[in-house]
């Protein structure tokens, strides 16, 4: 079993800037080594013949191609309007002269 002493988890939780007390820096330190001996074990399955990878099986684009479709027409985009104005939407001024 792996083994962090009180004063490396206390450097750690400085690092980290959380505060521990004593009775937390004892129980981190049981925890952490287990931890540790996790990744030790993950560590010794690893095989040259093995390659590395970032997720157990193969990810796959579920999104659709972008392919370009015609758009409205500048006279079928004006239709629809409720203001039209030099061939441009009308809108209300929402600012006034106090800018």
């Amino acid at each position: 079993m792996s083994s962090i002493s009180r004063e490396q988890v206390a450097h750690l939780a400085m690092l980290a800037r959380i505060e521990l007390s004593e009775t937390e820096l004892e129980r981190m330190s049981g925890e952490l080594a287990v931890i540790l001996d996790a990744v030790a074990a993950v560590g010794e399955v690893v095989s040259a013949d093995v390659p590395a990878m970032s997720h157990p099986v193969p990810l796959v684009n579920v999104m659709r191609a972008d392919v370009v479709h015609p758009g409205l027409s500048h006279e079928a985009a004006l239709a629809a309007a409720p203001q039209v104005q030099d061939d441009s939407f009308a809108v209300p001024r929402i600012l006034g002269d106090e800018q």
